[in-house]
């Protein structure tokens, strides 16, 4: 059985995650500059190794992250559907409702 309780959990869980999305997107950014200098740089082979693996394990973060913000996603959608189906509204239903519509618009921009 869903309660409201669970339902601003799972609301969070998606907001905090795609807060952490947008991170690993910002620090990608940062790091491919970032490598991009010490290339005009001419900097030591070694140093421009291990900044480029520093770029591609933020890389990788990304699709991990993008997965964990699907599943939560689905989990909050069978959470509302659990609470709307006994017409339970309110501020939660209100919350849960734009952070879906939210989230499914980044997964639309980022895809197109």
């Amino acid at each position: 059985m869903a309660t409201t309780r669970n339902l601003k959990i799972k609301t969070s869980t998606c907001k905090r995650i795609v807060k952490e999305l947008h991170s690993y997107e910002k620090e990608v950014e940062r790091e491919a500059a970032k490598t991009a200098d010490m290339k005009e740089k001419g900097a030591d082979p070694y140093d421009l190794k291990q900044q480029e693996n520093v770029l591609a394990e933020s890389r990788m973060m990304i699709p991990d992250c993008r997965k964990r913000l699907e599943a939560a996603l689905a989990d909050l959608k069978a959470t509302l559907a659990e609470l709307e189906e006994v017409n339970q509204g309110g501020a939660e239903i209100d919350d849960a409702q734009n952070t879906i519509a939210d989230v499914e618009q980044l997964f639309v921009t980022t895809d197109a």
